[in-house]
């Protein structure tokens, strides 16, 4: 799976069906609608409309990101007919899945893999961020994992992860899912660390920011689906996980087992940046 798929014996992806022309990616509805397990068009026409309202309300412009147009299509026997079809942008097919159903599976992956781009291209976009060296980067998504994998256990506690044993197998589902089915205890073993070294705290930017999408995207689809029960919690888990990796992969990423370990730990890096400030404080 690489990103948004069908069920199908076709695998159709989201990107798979994308188009070309006049200078810009878009996608058609009528393309679009199977995909998102919609089999009967006009009802997928009535999640356009949503989307468009979601548009408008935006401050866009709909007809920006939402074309009507006719196209040909072939009714065998070398006969065509004319059908309306909707050019879609990136951000219409956007508007779409977070208005669709989210009781079909691949809307609810469709989320989770726009929600993931999104996140990867805020923190590209950021030019505070793109100014910051590696070490400086490491540091300041250790420190954003830290807060979030709090938020993270606050909601998995609400389905009934509460102990040290049932997290550590929470987490664990997490990390199989986004390095391919490796365990903690496998990645642990990979990067050659002590029992008491923390994974997080030998990993570099890009494999925190991997494991920062999973994290803030498993507490946002454990609130969002009401998940209950420690199974829930745990294949939730998983299934992002999964998703994250299979999105890097469509990306054209690394993947996070493959990513280098730094010679530096965190710990190294913030004993570095105190004495640095203490020199500054004294200099001053």
């Amino acid at each position: 799976m690489t990103d948004v798929e069908t069920s199908d014996s076709g695998r159709q992806t989201f990107e798979s069906i994308r188009h070309e022309g006049e200078g810009a990616e878009f996608w058609l509805a009528r393309q679009l609608a199977p995909l998102l397990d919609y089999q009967n068009y006009r009802n997928f026409l009535a999640v356009v409309e949503k989307a468009r309202v979601a548009c408008a309300s935006a401050g866009l412009t709909p007809a920006d990101h939402f074309v009507d147009i006719n196209t040909m299509v072939d009714i065998g026997s070398g006969a065509r007919r004319e059908i309306t079809d909707i050019r879609l942008s990136r951000y219409a097919c956007y508007l779409i899945v977070q208005n669709g159903d989210p009781a079909k599976p691949v809307i609810a992956q469709g989320q989770t893999y726009f929600a993931v781009q999104t996140r990867r291209q805020e923190i590209q976009n950021d030019p505070a961020f793109g100014a910051l060296s590696e070490d400086e980067r490491r540091l300041m998504l250790r420190r954003e994992m830290a807060h979030h994998n709090t938020a993270l256990a606050s909601a998995a506690g609400q389905a009934g992860v509460t102990s040290g044993l049932d997290y550590a197998v929470f987490q664990d589902h997490g990390y199989r899912g986004l390095y391919g089915g490796r365990t903690m205890r496998d990645i642990h073993a990979r990067k050659g660390l002590k029992k008491s070294q923390k994974i997080l705290d030998h990993m570099g930017s890009t494999e925190l920011a991997a494991n920062l999408f999973r994290a803030t995207q498993t507490e946002d689809k454990l609130k969002r689906d009401g998940a209950r029960t420690r199974a829930q919690a745990n294949d939730i888990h998983l299934a992002v996980g999964r998703k994250v990796r299979a999105t890097i992969g469509e990306l054209g990423g690394i993947m996070p087992e493959q990513l280098p370990t730094p010679d530096t730990s965190i710990q190294q890096l913030e004993r570095r940046q105190a004495r640095a400030i203490k020199s500054d404080d004294k200099k001053g």
